[in-house]
C-alpha cells in the first residue's frame, strides 16, 4: 500500500473549517472513490487550520495515475490555504486501526 500525504493550512481568518472539510466530502471523495485502486483517506485538522490529508492506494501506480485528480482537487482549494499545500509519498508499512473504528474495511 501507498500513501500520498499533503501538508496544509487553511486560512481560518477568512474561511470556516467545517465548511472547507464538508466541501471536501462533497467534491472531492466521490472522486476519489471514483479512482483505481483507491483504499481511503484520512483528513485530519486542528482549529488553528494546519491539517493533513492521507490518501491511500493499493500500488504506486494506482497512486501515479491519480496525480492528476488530487492536483486538480488542490487547486479548487487554492483559495483556501494559507500558502501552496505539500505534497509527499510513502509506503505503508504499518497499519493498525482498533476494529469497528471504520478505519480498516
Amino acid at each position: 500500500m501507498h500513501s500520498r500525504v499533503t501538508l496544509l493550512e487553511v486560512d481560518v481568518l477568512r474561511h470556516d473549517l467545517d465548511a472547507a472539510v464538508a466541501r471536501f466530502e462533497a467534491e472531492v471523495l466521490p472522486g476519489l472513490r471514483e479512482q483505481t485502486g483507491y483504499e481511503g483517506v484520512l483528513v485530519m485538522v486542528n482549529p488553528e487550520g494546519p491539517g493533513m490529508i492521507m490518501t491511500f492506494w493499493r500500488d504506486e501506480q494506482a497512486m501515479a495515475a491519480a496525480g492528476g485528480f488530487a492536483t486538480a482537487a488542490l487547486e479548487r482549494f487554492a483559495t483556501i490555504f494559507r500558502s501552496p499545500p505539500g505534497r509527499a509519498h510513502y509506503v505503508v508499512r504499518v497499519l493498525d486501526a482498533p476494529a469497528g473504528s471504520g478505519l480498516l474495511p
